[in-house]
């Protein structure tokens, strides 16, 4: 089993209690601690040496667990080794955190790894199943015309076995727009939001500026360009956007019923080979282009 690296959520740092010093160098002490973890050497410094005590800093956020399972006998035993270091049957590691399972046995510790893993491993697959749909404008929260889209959408992500929350309608505001999909990427547990709306060329259009706020490096590719500055066109181009907050891929796709229709069906088919957002963002807009040359070409 490939474990994945645990983030160490600002815990770094560890202590070796009751270890005598005399004269000991103190690079060598964080280049056997780097050893027996499997770090580079690079990553490990003493910050403290004094009265029977040892401090070491772990200079990374992430780390493998199982490097550090269980090591506490194997590495107490190296430092006794090293010239000016004693150690006796009091010395032991103090740490928190994932450092935390230093001091475990080892064949438990590998026990209780793989199941959180595989806890985790399950939690993630839920979450990734887990979808919610917003429409956006001021039409559809008026009830001037039916919401077509969040009904369709979400029966087709429910036969594609996702589970599907309906959410609000939302109004052409790219703040309220940005903190409603931060709270559902972020907090809400979900794997994948869909909006339908906003991505035109007008003024009041901001859903894909909403995305772009929340994640920078969102994929935001043109569906079709128009004359920016005519009418009331103040952008060049109507595009889409996906992008990823928090748990979520963030699917912001055209309000049109058609247009959101023909890009959920793109974006369902390309999520079975790949949830990278580059990739999906351009099934979809080959899909809504090649839906459009087609529309200009009958007529």
């Amino acid at each position: 089993m490939t474990a994945p690296e645990w983030n160490l959520l600002e815990k770094t740092e560890f202590r070796i209690e009751n270890i005598a010093l005399t004269g000991a160098n103190l690079t060598e002490v964080a280049a056997v601690v780097a050893d027996v973890l499997g770090l580079p050497r690079a990553d490990v410094v003493v910050i403290d040496a004094r009265d029977e005590l040892l401090t070491l800093d772990i200079l990374r956020t992430t780390l493998d667990p199982y490097a550090v399972a269980g090591k506490q006998s194997m590495l107490l035993k190296a430092l006794g080794q090293l010239p000016g270091i004693n150690v006796d049957e009091r010395t032991s590691v103090c740490s928190e955190g994932v450092l935390g399972w230093l001091a475990a046995d080892s064949a438990e510790a590998a026990q209780a790894l793989d199941r959180s893993i595989e806890m985790a491993s399950e939690i993630t697959r839920r979450i990734a199943s887990r979808a919610i749909v917003f429409s956006t404008g001021p039409e559809v929260i008026s009830g001037q015309i039916e919401d077509t889209n969040k009904p369709w959408i979400s029966e087709r992500l429910r036969g594609a076995e996702f589970s599907v929350t309906e959410g609000r309608n939302l109004p052409d505001d790219s703040e309220l727009i940005a903190a409603t999909i931060r709270q559902a990427g972020e907090e809400g547990g979900y794997g994948l939001i869909i909006t339908t709306g906003g991505v035109g060329a007008e003024g009041k259009d901001g859903t894909v500026e909403a995305l772009l706020s929340l994640d920078p490096e969102a994929a935001t590719p043109a569906v079709f360009f128009v004359e920016q500055g005519h009418g009331r066109h103040v952008k060049g181009q109507v595009r889409i956007g996906v992008g990823t907050v928090g748990t979520a891929i963030v699917v912001c796709l055209p309000g049109p019923h058609t247009e959101a229709t023909s890009g959920t069906d793109a974006l369902l088919a390309a999520l079975k080979s790949s949830r990278e957002p580059a990739r999906l963002a351009a099934a979809v807009a080959d899909t809504l282009r090649a839906r459009l040359r087609h529309h200009h070409e009958a007529h």
